[in-house]
């Protein structure tokens, strides 16, 4: 295909970056593509994801706007009835099949879609409601019954299948809160892809809570006026401009992207022109529950590689999700059957107040300088289950890189018997446990500080012995170590360790390196053991930094297929490859998390709690970047007498 068809082509589907997400246009293309290959006359084939397949670093950093582009999608579908996976890459541009991959025994992450099919599946199972039956529930309308991954935990009856163990909780009344009802003991098992219930695990009577626990406002006898409003207003607009997809403001310039498995992801970071960070996205999450009864045992859900973040994305609601002066992007995904879904007002973007950014006075002339900042916001809200996530991205104008992770929701609740609810959680109501959990999160960074050419550098603090080198016992400095080769590395806060990631083409004022640090204080320590069945699938999780050689297909720190995986093709073996990384385009994953003993104050409705990490340039800038920052006062603001 010619030139001018590519560029024909792009525009037509409003493209004008070569990494801004697929189009509505571009999704439908591409399952048409697929559907056409693979054939489906009898409506069994099924997408996971149609995603762009990004072009190589190369041809972005080449690219003029303007210029054609040629635009790929990665796709992934199965079929109904029976595992395996196929991936295809697909040309937009030319309309045909690039490659094309048979995943045998792989499965796919559990859609949307299915949640209801399987409950409805689990619903008119005869076993199940003679079950619940037992206990005194006849109306099965009110019963609920939330599909969780079965992880791999054996069991001749699930072998070679795609199998969900699923809880269950009933409410009620038609909007009561489900999850202070839960039905503790009784869990279906269902073949997803079949919809068949393969058995009913039922390990004994128990009593179901009866108290409700509700927090929508329609249950609220008195709701308090004594709060006055915040209004966040500016009056001569906004400081950003976008262009598409792409965002400046300030001094920064970043591509907002998104797609049905990681959500929001981050492109071509620079500031005052000089990259920072090619890619940046939060790859997995899990989540380990730490009680040994058999049916939570198996409570060790990949919120990201089984479910997908973005697919379960929120529409944002101005005034309530997003406060002040607000840019909506809608974000378009691939539905079940390769058609469009879009989730309008996905992405929030907004500007707000920061702090103090630096001050000064000075006591001899009685001089004060002070400015204030401001922070970028780029933010997304899902929900998976019973939590919701929200994944904001804080740019600063001292150059600073920040990720917020507010978990928020319902905790997963499961009975016990009032007054004993044993020692792996918290009685949060009368037969009601929240069991201790972590949520474990894993952002990959794909660093190009000042260039692709970078190193990580590892830093610990270190005490001197007293000495002729320290007299005074109180000497202590930093140690910096290269990584040479692909590793994994754990935190070490006696050491205060830190990482930095050095451009390796470029020098700051004082000759050094310029880079960027990671300060690793949000990493926890995980207690699921290597070796058991959850462990060997999360082998990620136990390094709190990994550092590889940039590889395109080395997406997910877990592994492409995450469903029934065994723990491998993960970062634990990509690194067995000991490839240099010194002065090489490298990716650092950054491990961090929650540790969740549930408390009362967690419940009905969780506050949100919160986690992230920060990358700060140091040595990237010659000295403090904001000089120039105008030293106004803010007329707005007003004295108040009481």
């Amino acid at each position: 295909m010619n030139e001018q068809t590519m560029s024909r082509t792009a525009n037509t589907f409003g493209v004008f970056h070569p990494l801004q997400p697929l189009t509505a246009e571009e999704i439908e293309v591409a399952g048409n593509v697929v559907r056409e290959d693979m054939g489906d006359a009898v409506g069994e084939l099924r997408f996971e994801t149609i995603d762009l397949k990004e072009p190589p670093k190369s041809e972005v950093r080449a690219y003029k706007r303007g210029a054609p582009l040629r635009r790929a999608a990665r796709v992934n579908v199965y079929r109904t009835g029976s595992i395996g996976v196929w991936r295809y890459d697909v040309s937009l541009t030319e309309l045909r099949v690039l490659s094309k991959r048979e995943f045998p025994t792989e499965r796919p992450m559990i859609q949307l879609e299915e949640f209801l099919e399987i409950e409805a599946a689990v619903k008119r199972h005869p076993d199940f409601v003679s079950a619940c039956c037992k206990r005194g529930i006849e109306n099965m309308d009110l019963v609920c019954v939330d599909p969780w991954p079965a992880g791999s935990f054996g069991g001749s009856d699930e072998e070679g299948r795609h199998v969900s163990h699923a809880f269950c909780w009933m409410r009620s009344g038609p909007n009561d809160n489900l999850y202070a009802h839960p039905i503790e003991g009784l869990n279906p098992i269902v073949d997803v892809k079949t919809l068949e219930v393969i058995r009913i695990d039922d390990r004994g009577l128990m009593d179901v809570p009866k108290a409700e626990a509700n927090y929508a406002k329609e249950f609220q006898e008195i709701t308090r006026n004594d709060l006055k409003p915040i209004d966040v207003v500016q009056p001569d607009g906004v400081s950003f401009v976008m262009e598409g997809r792409r965002i400046r403001w300030h001094d920064w310039d970043v591509l907002i992207g998104f797609n049905a498995r990681e959500g929001l992801t981050l492109h071509d970071i620079s500031y005052a022109g000089r990259p920072i960070c090619y890619r940046a996205s939060l790859a997995e999450m899990v989540v380990p529950y730490g009680s040994p009864v058999e049916q939570h045992a198996r409570k060790n859900v990949f919120d990201i590689g089984e479910y997908g973040l973005g697919k379960l994305a929120n529409s944002l609601k101005l005034g309530c999700d997003c406060l002040g002066a607000i840019h909506y992007l809608d974000c378009h995904i691939a539905d079940v059957n390769g058609g469009v879904m879009t989730i309008e007002n996905g992405i929030c973007i907004h500007e707000e107040d920061a702090g103090i950014l630096w001050k000064h006075w000075d006591f001899r002339t009685n001089q004060t300088e002070s400015r204030r900042g401001r922070r970028l916001v780029i933010s997304s809200i899902s929900t998976v289950g019973n939590y919701e996530y929200g994944s904001y991205w804080y740019f600063y104008l001292d150059g600073e890189i920040e990720f917020e992770m507010k978990a928020t929701g319902i905790i997963n609740t499961v009975g016990c018997e009032p007054g004993h609810p044993g020692p792996f959680g918290t009685e949060v109501a009368p037969g009601v446990l929240g069991q201790i959990h972590q949520h474990i999160f894993c952002a990959r960074l794909d660093m190009s500080v000042d260039g692709d050419c970078n190193a990580v550098i590892e830093c610990d603090t270190v005490r001197l012995p007293m000495g002729p080198e320290n007299p005074y016992g109180n000497a202590f400095r930093v140690e910096e170590t290269a990584l040479k080769n692909e590793c994994g590395r754990p935190r070490n806060p006696q050491a205060q360790r830190y990482w930095k990631f050095e451009s390796r083409e470029r020098t700051n004022y004082m000759g050094k390196p310029t880079a960027y640090k990671l300060d690793p204080v949000n990493s926890i320590t995980p207690y699921h053991d290597p070796e058991g069945p959850s462990g060997k699938r999360m082998g990620y999780i136990y390094n709190h930094l990994w550092a590889t050689k940039c590889d395109a297909e080395q997406r997910y720190p877990a592994g492409e297929f995450v469903h029934g995986s065994d723990g491998s093709g993960g970062l634990p073996d990509w690194v067995k490859a000991g490839r240099v990384i010194d002065g090489e385009d490298i990716v650092v994953w950054h491990v961090f998390g929650l540790h969740h003993l549930p408390r009362l104050e967690d419940y009905p409705v969780q506050p949100c709690v919160r986690t992230g990490f920060r990358l700060m340039p140091s040595g990237f800038f010659d000295q403090n970047p904001n000089l120039d920052l105008p030293s106004d006062v803010n007329k707005a603001s007003c004295k108040v007498s009481r």
